[in-house]
């Protein structure tokens, strides 16, 4: 299983700080695609922290759950396709404010953002 193709998608939306679970994370760009697959709405999520890719997650628009997910290692590059949703934990300055968040990669370590 390999990548979506982000050129045979539409652009949808931006978000400059996104969300998580909920949980907004300062400064992680989410940027949203969508495209007709037959009857249904094909979707990626893409994700970057300060211009780097950290993952991508896609599957249809009318699914509550992503379908399919990657990390994108700094020094390997994109990693295995996994299924189902990223796992993801936030970083805090303490009992503060949401500061980063670490993905986990398909070999279980937490790539941090």
């Amino acid at each position: 299983m390999s990548l979506p193709d982000l050129s045979t998608y539409t652009p949808q939306r931006s978000v400059p700080d996104a969300e998580f679970e909920g949980t907004t994370v300062p400064g992680l760009r989410a940027d949203y695609f969508r495209k007709a697959d037959g009857d249904r709405v094909a979707s990626v999520g893409r994700y970057r922290y300060g211009g780097r890719d950290v993952l991508m997650a896609w599957g249809y628009a009318d699914e509550k759950h992503c379908r399919r997910h990657a990390v994108h290692d700094p020094e390997h590059g994109w990693q295995d396709v996994v299924e189902g949703c990223p796992d993801v934990r936030f970083l805090r300055d303490g009992d503060g404010p949401v500061t980063g968040v670490e993905v986990r990669a398909p070999g279980g370590g937490w790539l941090r953002a």
